[in-house]
């Protein structure tokens, strides 16, 4: 989450000149960013186990203090984790009293390697109990680590825990309490902020090496979630944002609008995905709604035109990410355990709506490796599902935490950060 919760839940973002944003080198052998190397859900490599409980196949387990939906991210041999952790008789003010951390943890070992409170500040708003103060993701180049903490700012910290630089945008003012969540988007030299709320909604691209805004356009948007997604199509680099009112697409360049279509509900947090020219976008709050849309060509107002190929509108997500894997989108009805799978070509229906029991409450959005899909839950149940037109699950697993934040695959090992605990999912 991505990852944040909203409502009563957690949110938790190829080849050629069709490639999903522009990744630090390196980056398929680590998770840079909250929804995985190419930002569909997949890992493109890896074998980590299909079974597992508290007593098998978990190579170590660590509490993380405090409270943080965010999904961690990895660089070689560090997990970046965020949490904010209320400090000891914090009531004060009116408010509550947090300090905002970022850690890094060994991925081998599970041991703490360092710990930076980048923030301290009394929390003056209410969010849902369901909620965290940390449902941003980071984000890494390999060089530096980018942790965003939305109305508590954007910082950036090298691979020791120093503070290069931290950046404030103001203060997010989310709707009916239901927190914050979206994550930065990364792309060369600049950082993406979408900032879509109940004030003045904007874009931010700022210079990742000072923080210094790069552009800024105002949105005509209500409180939106989705991460924005940076594609780059036949050279000229994009910036997709979904929301209630419209989706965008802006030049990376100077912001301006390249194309945008009307067509998803209110309340819009699932992240876009994208592969072989297609863009997928969909929400599924008080309706449901799923676009496919050529990126080819698409200029202007591009509703209801040839741009958009299919639409799908039955059992779409409103918090969990779909996942897209060799040329199939899954995805969640609601925030519920029940999966479907679609042609991302042509949007034919393999299955739709099977419902997977004993999960709850789903926030998690769903990773994939090789032939297998990988869906936690707020129960502690984790399905492991076979890739494909059928539904076959290859196995159930429960752990005694419940999840909302989204797996992380790096080779053979899995990682769950938990309501409380992070563990490493291995049968190394």
């Amino acid at each position: 989450m991505k990852h944040f919760f909203v409502a009563i839940g957690f949110l938790l973002l190829f080849s050629g000149s069709i490639i999903s944003g522009k990744n630090p080198p390196g980056y398929d052998n680590n998770w840079h960013q909250w929804r995985g190397p190419n930002a569909t859900g997949e890992a493109l490599q890896g074998n980590p186990p299909i079974e597992w409980n508290e007593n098998k196949n978990v190579k170590w387990k660590i509490e993380i203090p405090g409270k943080g939906h965010a999904t961690p991210i990895a660089w070689g041999n560090q997990l970046i984790v965020q949490s904010a952790i209320p400090v000891e008789n914090n009531t004060t003010q009116g408010g509550d009293n947090y300090r905002f951390i970022v850690f890094s943890i060994d991925r081998n070992s599970g041991k703490t390697s360092w710990e930076k409170t980048v923030k301290e500040e009394v929390v003056q708003e209410r969010i849902q109990e369901t909620a965290s103060l940390s449902s941003n993701s980071p984000i890494t180049d390999g060089e530096y680590i980018y942790a965003y903490f939305g109305s508590r700012g954007l910082y950036c910290l090298d691979f020791d825990g120093n503070i290069i630089w931290e950046r404030d945008f103001g203060h997010l003012q989310k709707r009916n309490d239901f927190g914050e969540g979206s994550s930065p988007a990364l792309y060369d030299d600049k950082l993406v902020i979408l900032w879509d709320h109940e004030g003045q909604s904007s874009i931010f691209c700022v210079d990742k090496n000072t923080g210094q805004d790069v552009w800024k356009q105002n949105r005509n948007e209500p409180s939106s979630w989705s991460t924005p997604l940076i594609i780059e199509y036949n050279g000229k680099v994009q910036v997709i944002t979904s929301a209630s009112n419209r989706v965008r697409s802006y030049h990376l360049d100077d912001g301006q609008v390249i194309w945008e279509c009307s067509g998803l509900t209110s309340n819009v947090i699932p992240h876009p995905v994208y592969a072989d020219g297609i863009l997928y976008v969909m929400s599924g709050y008080r309706g449901n709604a799923l676009m496919a849309i050529q990126i080819g060509g698409a200029e202007g107002d591009i509703s209801s035109s040839d741009a958009v190929p299919w639409t799908y509108n039955r059992d779409t997500p409103y918090v969990p990410s779909p996942l897209l894997a060799n040329e199939k989108l899954y995805f969640l009805r609601s925030n519920n355990g029940s999966l479907s799978c679609l042609d991302a070509k042509n949007g034919q229906v393999h299955y739709s709506g099977v419902r997977l029991e004993g999960t709850g409450t789903v926030y998690s959005s769903p990773v994939g490796v090789q032939d297998r899909l990988y869906l936690p839950s707020g129960s502690g149940r984790t399905y492991v599902i076979k890739q494909g037109p059928e539904c076959e699950i290859l196995a159930v697993n429960d752990l005694t935490d419940g999840f909302y934040a989204s797996p992380v695959i790096i080779g053979n090992d899995l990682y769950l950060r938990g309501f409380q605990y992070l563990y490493c999912v291995s049968d190394e």
